[in-house]
């Protein structure tokens, strides 16, 4: 199954990308990385839980949802057009409904 090891990726580039916001941009580039990274590493510990839970539907929704939200506020940190930010809230809906999705499914069983 490759949704354990994406999950274990993701949270290794957060941890980078918080690291470049701490100590490599200043300003709101840095509020974005941080903010990317915190949702990002969140979500993969929350895609791992899903995994343990044979959750993999939430988990890969949870997954793509924080690859989109965290992307795109790197990609304007490092210099990609502010309307990327229009696409922030996409990825931002697809982690909700990966949450919905695991409470529904952890309350069927």
């Amino acid at each position: 199954m490759m949704l354990a090891p994406l999950a274990a990726l993701s949270g290794a580039i957060a941890i980078a990308a918080g690291a470049f916001g701490a100590h490599g941009a200043s300003g709101q580039a840095a509020e974005w990385l941080r903010t990317g990274g915190t949702y990002q590493l969140i979500h993969a510990v929350a895609v791992l839980v899903a995994v343990q839970q044979r959750a993999t539907g939430p988990g890969w929704a949870m997954l793509a949802g924080a690859a989109v939200f965290a992307g795109t506020l790197y990609a304007m940190a490092l210099g990609a057009p502010r309307w990327f930010g229009a696409i922030t809230p996409i990825g931002g809906a697809a982690m909700i409904a990966g949450w919905l999705w695991l409470a529904w499914m952890m309350l069927k069983r």
